[in-house]
C-alpha cells in the first residue's frame, strides 16, 4: 500500500464492496438457519472475554476480507510500532505508549535511547505511597485533620478516566472517604462539588499536564480560594493541593510542594491516561494493591492484541466490524450498553476514546478521506436504556450496531435481579437480532391493523461481551479492548488517533471572546453578524 493509492482503491476494499453487495440483504435468521454451529464458530475467549460476535451481519469470508484489509494496512506492523515507542503520532512528533503504563517491571520499551518502563513504576511508587498515607489517615491537612474528601479537578481525559473508574470499582473504595471529581468550567460544577465538604479535611488533586488548561486551573484557582478562605494560611495549600504535572514551576508557583508532584510524559494521550499518575484519585479511592490489578487486566489486552492472529483477536475484531458497518452499511453509530450500574459512566468515557481519536478528515499525510472515519458512540446501561432509547434501536431507521456487556457474576446478590438483569441482556440480543415476523404475530392471533406496530424487522447487529464479574483487572481489559480496537480503525483509516487538533479552534476563540464578555466599556466586535449579537445581549442581560 503506497500513500498514494485511496483506501478505497485497494483490491481488498474492492473485495469487501463486492461481498457486501452479497450478504447486505441476508437476514440473520438466514444465516444461523444455515449454520446450527454458527454461535460456537463466531466466539472468542481471550484476556477473560467471552466475545459471541455471531449476530453480527457476517460470514466466515467477511472475516477473511476484513482481515485481508488488516494486512493490506499493514496493521501488523503499526502494533509494534506502538508497542515499541516509535513516533506514530506524526503531526505531534510523539511516541505513543499508553501501553507502557501497565508493563511489568521487567519490560524494556525504549524512546530517545531510555527504557521508559523503570520511571513508570517509579511514578507507581510514588503514588502507592501517597495513597496509602491518605487512606490511612496519616495525610493531615493544615490544621492537623486527616483528610477524609478528595476532589479531583481536571478535564477531558483527566476527570472522564478517573471519575469512570470510580464509579466502575466504587464497591472496591474506601467508603470512609468522600470522592468528588470537577470539570466543568460552569461555577455550579465547583459549587455543587464542594457544598457539603470541610476545607480543613479536603484534598484536592489538580490534574493538568501543563497546568494551564483553562478549565482546569480555573477551577483550581477557584478551588484554592476556597480552602484560602477558611485556612487563612498560605502555607495550607501545600497541604490540601497536589498535582498531576508536568511543569513544576507552574506547580510550585501554585503553591503546591513539587515533591506532592507526580509525572506523566508526553507519550501518554490524555483519553490514554487513566492508568498513568491520572488515576491518582482512582488509586487512593480501591488502594494500590486493586490499581495494580487493574493495570495487569489492561496488560493482558495488550499482550493478546499483540499477538493474537487477527481472525482471533478481540480488539482486532471489534475494530473491523465497527468498520464493516461504518463505511459499508452506513451505520453512524455504536450503542455500547453496559448491563452493570457500576459502568454507568462507562460510555461517557469511550465517547473521548473512539470521536476524539477517530474523528478525523485527512489521513496522516493530509489527504481528504473519501470514506467515513470515525462513529458516534452513546450508550447507557441496561435495563434503564430499555425503557428510553431502544424503541429506536429495534424499530426505527437507523442501523445501530450493539455493544452489550455484562457479568455473570453480582458484587450485590438480591433475590432475581441479577437473574432479570441477564435475562433482558439476552433477550435484547435476541430480540435485535431475529425480530418478529408479521406471521408469527398472525399466527399469534394479532389483528391485521396492529401487525405491522408489532413487526420487529430484525437483522440489527449486536456483539454481546461476557465477563465473569466486574473486578479491576476486569475494566482494565474492558478499556484496553476498546482502546486497541480505536487504533486498529484508525490504521485502516489512515488517519491519527493521537492527536485533537479538532478542539482548538473553539478554544482559541473562546480565549478571544471572554475578555469581550469582561470588557467595562462596550467592545469594538469583529465577529460575525450572530456572534456579535449574541454578545452584546448577553452583556445587557447578564
Amino acid at each position: 500500500m503506497t500513500d498514494t493509492t485511496s483506501l478505497r482503491d485497494l483490491p481488498e476494499w474492492k473485495a469487501l464492496e463486492a461481498h457486501y453487495a452479497k450478504l447486505k440483504d441476508v437476514h440473520l435468521r438466514e444465516l444461523f438457519a444455515r449454520d446450527p454451529g454458527r454461535a460456537e464458530k463466531f466466539s472468542l475467549e481471550a484476556a477473560g472475554i467471552y466475545f459471541d460476535y455471531s449476530k453480527h451481519r457476517i460470514t466466515a469470508g467477511t472475516v477473511n476480507r476484513l482481515c485481508d484489509l488488516a494486512e493490506a494496512a499493514g496493521l501488523r506492523e503499526k502494533i509494534e510500532a506502538m508497542f515499541t515507542g516509535e513516533r506514530i503520532n506524526l503531526t505531534e512528533g510523539r511516541a505513543v505508549l499508553h501501553t507502557a503504563l501497565r508493563a511489568p517491571k521487567s519490560a524494556t520499551i525504549v524512546v530517545d535511547g531510555e527504557n521508559v518502563v523503570p520511571r513508570v513504576h517509579a511514578v507507581l511508587e510514588k503514588m502507592e505511597t501517597f495513597a496509602r498515607k491518605v487512606r490511612a489517615g496519616e495525610w493531615k491537612g493544615h490544621t492537623g485533620k486527616p483528610v477524609k474528601n478528595v476532589v479531583n479537578i481536571g478535564i477531558g481525559g483527566s476527570d472522564l478516566g478517573p471519575v469512570m473508574a470510580y464509579e466502575a470499582l466504587k464497591d472496591y473504595g474506601d467508603r470512609g472517604l468522600t470522592f468528588r471529581f470537577v470539570s466543568n468550567i460552569d461555577g455550579t460544577d465547583f459549587a455543587e462539588a464542594v457544598m457539603d465538604l470541610d476545607p480543613a479535611e479536603t484534598l484536592f488533586i489538580v490534574a493538568s499536564k501543563t497546568f494551564t488548561t483553562l478549565e482546569t486551573m480555573t477551577n483550581a484557582g477557584t478551588a484554592r480560594a476556597w480552602a484560602l478562605k477558611a485556612l487563612k494560611d498560605e502555607a495550607a495549600v501545600a497541604r490540601h493541593f497536589v498535582a498531576v504535572s508536568t511543569n513544576a514551576a507552574k506547580v510550585a508557583e501554585f503553591g503546591v510542594d513539587t515533591e506532592n508532584m507526580f509525572g506523566f510524559w508526553d507519550w501518554v494521550g490524555g483519553r490514554y491516561s487513566m492508568f498513568s499518575a491520572i488515576g491518582l484519585s482512582t488509586m487512593i479511592a480501591i488502594g494500590p494493591e486493586h490499581f495494580r490489578e487493574m493495570l495487569a487486566g489492561a496488560y493482558e489486552m495488550d499482550e493478546h492484541y499483540r499477538v493474537a492472529p487477527f481472525e482471533e483477536n478481540l480488539p482486532a475484531l471489534m475494530g473491523l466490524l465497527g468498520l464493516w458497518y461504518n463505511d459499508f452499511f452506513g451505520a453512524q453509530s455504536i450503542a455500547v450498553l453496559p448491563y452493570e450500574q457500576y459502568l454507568k459512566r462507562f460510555p461517557a468515557y469511550l465517547q473521548q476514546l473512539t470521536m476524539e481519536s477517530n474523528g478525523k478528515r485527512v489521513t496522516l499525510d493530509g489527504r481528504a478521506v473519501d470514506y467515513q472515519t470515525g462513529q458516534i458512540y452513546w450508550g447507557e446501561p441496561g435495563t434503564n436504556g430499555q425503557h428510553s432509547f431502544y424503541q429506536l434501536i429495534h424499530q426505527g431507521t437507523k442501523l445501530i450496531p450493539c455493544d452489550f456487556i455484562a457479568f455473570s457474576k453480582t458484587r450485590h446478590r438480591l433475590g432475581r435481579h441479577h437473574d432479570l438483569l441477564m435475562a433482558n441482556v439476552f433477550a435484547q440480543a435476541e430480540a435485535l437480532a431475529f425480530g418478529k415476523t408479521a406471521e408469527e404475530l398472525k399466527a399469534e392471533g394479532v389483528k391485521d391493523w396492529l401487525v405491522p406496530h408489532r413487526t420487529f424487522e430484525g437483522n440489527r447487529p449486536s456483539t454481546t461481551m461476557l465477563l465473569d464479574a466486574l473486578t479491576p483487572a476486569a475494566l482494565g481489559r474492558l478499556v484496553a479492548l476498546y482502546e486497541h480496537s480505536v487504533f486498529t480503525q484508525g490504521m485502516i483509516w489512515r488517519v491519527g488517533p493521537f492527536d485533537q487538533w479538532g478542539v482548538e479552534l473553539g478554544k482559541a476563540l473562546a480565549g478571544r471572546i471572554a475578555p469581550e464578555l469582561e470588557a467595562k466599556d462596550e467592545p469594538r466586535l469583529n465577529h460575525d453578524g450572530s456572534t456579535n449579537a449574541l454578545i452584546r445581549r448577553y452583556r445587557k442581560e447578564r
